[in-house]
């Protein structure tokens, strides 16, 4: 049990520290192509102006992928 709550509080902060890579990307005008909550294969996207929002299987990590990239 407590494996799984270290898990996820690391999950929460790496979150939030992407979360902050795409405010500083939006902000600086920079391109976001994609900001994505875990990793693997896509279980469900959807895109607002130029960026797509995904949700991934498994649940650990995110990441912003920017123009360029």
């Amino acid at each position: 049990m407590r494996f799984l709550l270290v898990i996820l509080a690391f999950d929460f902060i790496i979150i939030i520290h992407e979360l902050g890579h795409f405010i500083v990307a939006k902000l600086s005008g920079i391109k976001v192509e994609e900001f994505s909550l875990f990793v693997g294969p896509k279980l469900f996207s959807v895109t607002i102006g130029e960026t797509a929002y995904t949700l991934r299987l498994f649940p650990i990590l995110a990441y912003v992928k920017m123009e360029g990239e």
